[in-house]
């Protein structure tokens, strides 16, 4: 188990952690991927604005159109997988040969499919550009290689984050040093494209190193055909919900690039960049919780709806004490950041963090429809606030630009999250709990 060490914790913290060691367990976990996303996203930032500054918003405008543009194709990778099989793993820690080696088959041949999609889709988009085809063609080329983050499934059954949060930053690290090196040797765009793929096949690798230093053979891995219809039949709504989340998520910027232009894009990505950035918060403690409300809801529903409920006032709390001061910096922050090219993303900014409560809530109620297996329920919910999100696009989008993309992102998020729950009646007790994280978020 990854336990954190408890002389940085403090003194009233440490004794209500004293003797858990499941709780010690989930707190380290927790660090550790904190730890993995701080480096990341911190970082990631620097380098960020570095690379917007050098390129300038028509170009950081077209590589971020690039990166949304494949984001829309990502699911079809199959993350949906990712929960069914923590969750099988969990309960089932022997299946471990069989169900890694079916959801990396599973996983690169969904990889090779989004990479397809992306290219085809492009073409026919933009025929003639041959830039964005390119820069499509190559960032999409990551999803083949993220069928190696199998591995990392294993180690957040096992509440062990430790292991893959080192195998990504070394990853990352080595990355981040070329981009330093591309940016001084006043490298072309199509670069930064082949470096964000280089960071998925050396973090791939990494992740392949230390699951075997860890003693564990892929030799024992194998695709049964059993196993992924059993995985398949449980994860095709989060399959589903995870191209609808794709959509909501990232559309704006493709309808924005569409509509207005790259250059109105690179503006957007920069409001989008500095809101993103705090999300690493809510990935973390989701795959260190999960497991714990997988064995809840086995001990009884009283104690897993007592967790859940802390879950979602944690979530709220944190997503606040984000969303206030960036609202006030919001101005001062682009404007140092990134500089006057920027300025009209600050706006932008100041509304679109308030989106981060209620991705930062939907975060917990996917762990809350993964334990209960109400995929199907998810899947409703995200597409409704997809078709939601498009069609405030295609109102606000040419009324008031990046602006308006902010806002139908803002009531989109908030519809699929909250709104949504009240829509049918056995979510109607999952929404009044979301009400009461977000009137009242009570942590302690």
């Amino acid at each position: 188990m990854s336990h954190v060490p408890t002389r940085f914790l403090p003194e009233f913290v440490r004794r209500r952690i004293a003797g858990r060691d499941g709780l010690r367990a989930i707190i380290g976990n927790i660090g550790w991927q904190l730890a993995d996303n701080l480096v990341r996203m911190g970082l990631g930032l620097l380098l960020g604005i570095w690379v917007a500054r050098y390129l300038g918003p028509a170009q950081f405008g077209l590589l971020s159109y690039a990166l949304a543009f494949v984001a829309l194709f990502a699911p079809l990778a199959m993350p949906g997988l990712d929960d069914i099989v923590v969750r099988n793993l969990v309960r089932d820690p022997a299946a471990r040969g069989v169900l890694l080696g079916t959801a990396f088959l599973l996983k690169l041949g969904g990889g090779m499919a989004s990479l397809l999609a992306a290219v085809a889709v492009i073409g026919w988009l933009r025929p003639g550009d041959s830039q964005s085809l390119w820069l499509v063609a190559i960032v999409a080329a990551g999803t083949v290689f993220q069928a190696v983050n199998a591995i990392e499934l294993w180690f957040n059954a096992r509440v062990q984050a430790k292991y893959p949060v080192l195998a990504r930053n070394a990853a990352f690290l080595v990355c981040a040093i070329a981009k330093v090196a591309l940016i001084l040797a006043k490298a072309p765009l199509i670069a930064f494209a082949w470096i964000s793929l280089a960071e998925t096949i050396v973090g791939a690798a990494a992740l392949m190193v230390v699951y075997r230093a860890k003693g564990l053979r892929f030799g024992e891995w194998a695709g049964r055909l059993p196993v992924a219809v059993d995985l398949l039949k449980d994860s095709w709504p989060l399959f589903f919900s995870c191209i609808v989340m794709a959509v909501y998520l990232r559309i704006d910027q493709v309808m924005l690039g569409e509509m207005i232009g790259s250059e109105a894009v690179g503006v957007y990505s920069v409001a989008v960049r500095l809101a993103e950035v705090w999300l690493f918060f809510s990935a973390a403690v989701y795959w260190s919780l999960l497991p714990g409300l997988v064995t809840a809801r086995e001990k009884s529903e009283a104690l897993f709806y007592e967790r859940l409920q802390k879950y979602y006032n944690l979530m709220a709390f944190s997503a606040y004490a984000i969303a206030i001061p960036v609202m006030l910096l919001a101005d001062w922050l682009v404007l140092t950041l990134f500089g006057a090219g920027y300025a009209g993303a600050g706006p932008m900014l100041a509304v679109l963090i308030w989106a981060n409560l209620f991705i930062y809530l939907e975060s917990a109620r996917s762990a809350f429809f993964n334990v209960m297996n109400w995929y199907r329920l998810h899947f409703v919910t995200v597409a409704l606030g997809a078709i939601l999100n498009i069609v405030l696009n295609l109102y606000l989008i040419p009324r008031h630009g990046g602006l308006g993309a902010v806002v139908a992102s803002c009531i989109a998020y908030w519809f699929a999250t909250h709104g949504a729950c009240f829509l049918y009646k056995p979510l109607h007790r999952t929404g009044w709990m979301l009400t009461r994280a977000i009137f009242y978020p009570k942590v302690w």
